[in-house]
């Protein structure tokens, strides 16, 4: 008996390996390995060039209490969350009502509003700057000054742009979500006297509040990690006004070869966002509702 349960561990420890272990391999070597190795370099003062790193212990930590750029990024990173969360979601779910709602060419919108989200983030910065400087500036109901040179306009021009590419995939999200309620709860909710707007918020809204965990935490993560479409579209311009956190941790480290400081920046960035995720996660899955 002792036998068979050994010879049965180790199937499933041979299959575990021989199925997860490449896997878990090359992420223990490609993120935990450097995610530790990141926390050491927090504690140096390296310059990302030199072979010797003075151990400076908590020094760096202390001082991004000191960095007004930093803290600044970080609230105009929390201003760009928040819009982009708004928006974005609220965008992608009216659409998913609509293209639920029995319309003509479904198939075909749906297609359509993902194909944004296929473009590399690079490459929708400078589509979306020629967009702001050469045609909206000639057409008569957009001002001559275009929005990027504003800091204000600049702001919410990053947010249009994200909500046009983001919108259409937290839309399947939604869809998924709309078509995963049962039709008999609508169908009860007709027969008791239920209207539209009842039913949407009574019935089909509690039923897929998993589509919106997932949707506000991928809203949420992205918004935050925002810098390739950042570079591109504004490069922090004008003024600064529009450099968030990724992109000032990036300059810190390999701009101003300040690489310690740089690093220490992206920990307490990550915590902050770890510690969003996590309560916006909690806050949602207590709203879940078992069909």
């Amino acid at each position: 008996m002792y036998m068979q349960r050994k010879e049965k561990m180790s199937r499933k420890i041979l299959l575990f390996l021989l199925f997860a272990g490449p896997s878990m391999t090359l992420f223990v070597m490609f993120v935990i390995v450097p995610f530790i190795y990141g926390l050491y370099l927090t504690m140096t003062n390296w310059d990302g060039f030199s072979s010797t790193k003075e151990f400076v212990g908590l020094q760096n930590y202390a001082n991004i209490f000191k960095e007004k750029d930093f803290w600044s990024s970080i609230w105009l990173t929390f201003r760009y969350v928040i819009a982009s969360v708004i928006f974005v979601n609220g965008i992608a779910f009216l659409l998913a009502y609509l293209l639920t709602s029995g319309i003509k060419g479904e198939n075909f919108l749906r297609a359509g509003f993902f194909t944004p989200n296929l473009i590399g983030g690079i490459v929708l910065g400078f589509i979306w700057q020629f967009i702001f400087n050469r045609v909206m500036t000639t057409l008569p109901i957009f001002p001559e000054q275009s929005f990027l040179s504003d800091p204000t306009k600049a702001f919410w021009a990053m947010v249009i742009v994200e909500t046009w590419r983001a919108s259409g995939y937290m839309l399947l999200i939604y869809i998924a979500g709309f078509v995963g309620v049962s039709p008999d709860f609508i169908e009860a909710a007709r027969i008791d006297g239920a209207n539209n707007r009842q039913i949407l918020w009574r019935i089909r809204m509690p039923l897929m509040m998993q589509s919106f965990t997932i949707c506000l935490f991928l809203t949420l993560s992205s918004a935050f990690k925002v810098y390739d479409m950042n570079l591109s579209l504004t490069a922090g311009g004008p003024y600064g006004s529009t450099r968030m956190a990724a992109m000032t941790i990036f300059e810190k480290a390999f701009t101003y070869h300040d690489y310690g400081m740089g690093q220490s920046e992206a920990v307490v960035f990550f915590l902050i966002m770890l510690v969003v995720a996590v309560i916006q996660l909690r806050v949602t899955s207590k709203r879940e509702v078992a069909a």
